[in-house]
């Protein structure tokens, strides 16, 4: 979810849903420690709980990032596992991670010792020919004793040569039966599941067998999905929210953003752009802000100019 999940698209999630868990960019430590950390790892008290999904392969490095996130309110660490980017490869992180599990037994065990927020890890079922359900179980096992509070297992396996980072999200069969399984293997170890999850009714099916279901892609293509996620799964009243609603919620956070330095209208409007799925004259919606967001003193009158166009429909 890099350059998908920042905090403005967190920002409006949270304004559908109150109660899910949100999740940042994937973020290498190596970036926090000799980058620009402040931007990196900036949110808003509002978006909480987010989780901060952090990549990297030095147990020294990992846990002072995890120090500093848990000082900026963060409510949970993540190290990512799964991300099959040639950067990954090159960086000997993310999912070639699950060639190395003594490294992310360290990685968690460090991280652990240095917050108490709850710390976890996503990875995959396996890795290009090693993919063996002993070979996972395995894994997960350096995980169990390094007392990861959560285990969240994206239910493909990951090639790290010869599929793109998008290949691999579509082309390896989804194998849920194999997360069932190491739920089952691991009783006492919270599991969730992820890939290809879609709608509720898929999470219901899924809460039978593992303890919670993480929607990535699908969160993002249809944000109003989460319109009932705080009815269905944390006992709230149901809400009428629309995405018209959502849409006036975010004028001041927009009015207010434009005033910092750097922040364009389209770095935030950018993340509407799936809001009104299915409503009449969405894409007109979509492409005025395509067209107008990204000019250089593009205002909030850019996005009600857009508004606008869908209350004509």
């Amino acid at each position: 979810m890099i350059d998908w999940t920042d905090r403005h698209y967190r920002y409006m999630m949270r304004l559908i849903s109150k109660k899910v868990m949100l999740y940042t960019e994937m973020i290498t430590a190596n970036a926090i420690i000799h980058g620009p950390r402040e931007r990196l790892l900036a949110f808003s008290s509002t978006e909480a709980p987010v989780t901060l999904q952090l990549g990297g392969n030095n147990p020294k490095d990992l846990a002072f990032c995890a120090k500093l996130a848990q000082n900026l309110g963060y409510s949970e660490i993540n190290l990512n596992v799964g991300c099959p980017s040639d950067r990954v490869l090159r960086g000997e992180f993310g999912l070639s991670l699950m060639y190395k599990p003594e490294i992310v037994y360290q990685c968690v065990d460090a991280m652990k010792h240095a917050v108490d927020i709850p710390v976890s890890v996503k990875c995959r079922i396996g890795v290009d020919n090693h993919d063996s359900f002993d070979a996972l179980v395995a894994f997960i096992e350096k995980i169990v004793k390094a007392n990861a509070d959560f285990i969240c297992i994206h239910a493909r396996k990951g090639w790290l040569n010869g599929l793109s980072p998008k290949e691999n999200r579509t082309i390896p069969p989804l194998q849920y039966d194999t997360v069932y399984q190491i739920k089952k293997h691991f009783p006492n170890q919270a599991i969730g599941i992820n890939g290809g999850i879609t709608d509720f009714d898929q999470v219901q099916k899924h809460l039978a067998y593992v303890d919670s279901v993480m929607i990535g892609r699908e969160a993002y293509h249809n944000p109003m999905l989460f319109k009932d996620a705080d009815h269905l799964f944390y006992g709230q009243e149901q809400n009428t929210l629309t995405p018209f609603d959502i849409a006036q919620s975010l004028i001041p956070y927009i009015e207010s953003e434009l005033k910092e330095d750097g922040v364009k209208l389209n770095h935030i409007t950018r993340h509407t752009l799936n809001l009104f799925n299915g409503y009449p004259k969405a894409r007109l919606y979509r492409r005025y802000l395509s067209e107008n967001a990204y000019q250089k003193d593009a205002g909030i009158d850019v996005f009600c100019n857009a508004l606008n166009l869908l209350v004509q429909a």
